[in-house]
């Protein structure tokens, strides 16, 4: 089953049940899916929107609601913070476990060993290594700290 199927049939029960909360989500999502349809219909390259094209549009999303709960916690909103971290839950049970903080850092270490990186200069060669590895499991802001302070301590 397509990713866009399940979101759709995951929206179809939201609103038989009258959850709130998950219907406005679902809707933002399939909104966001029809942009995407559009976008890739026109212009030079046109495809059709696959699961990858999905993937990113909800991790997008996900980084959107994170900064906003960022924001609304800094000035204590915590009732718009836990909306905001309500759908970040909804967002994430779409995308692929991420790897945690650990397991991370295990593999930035790895991959900077196998490149040969030095310094922060080289940077870019290891991140396009993790994308190229490991795009649906790592988190690349998170990655992109850890490999600052590890490429530092060199």
């Amino acid at each position: 089953m397509h990713l866009r199927d399940k979101i759709e049939e995951d929206y179809k029960n939201a609103v038989k049940s009258k959850e709130k909360n998950k219907i406005s989500t679902y809707r933002l999502i399939l909104s966001g899916i029809k942009d995407l349809d559009i976008a890739n219909r026109s212009g030079p390259s046109k495809k059709e929107t696959n699961d990858d094209d999905v993937k990113k549009l909800i991790k997008k999303m996900i980084k959107q609601r994170n900064e906003s709960i960022e924001a609304y916690e800094k000035n204590n909103r915590k009732d718009l913070a836990d909306s905001e971290l309500n759908e970040v839950k909804i967002l994430s049970a779409y995308l692929p476990k991420q790897l945690s903080e650990e397991e991370t850092q295990k593999i930035c270490e790895s991959i900077i060993n196998q490149v040969g990186a030095s310094s922060v200069k080289d940077m870019g060669k290891v991140m396009g290594e993790l994308k190229k590895n490991y795009s649906d499991s790592i988190d690349f802001s998170k990655a992109g700290s850890l490999i600052k302070n590890i490429l530092n301590n060199k």
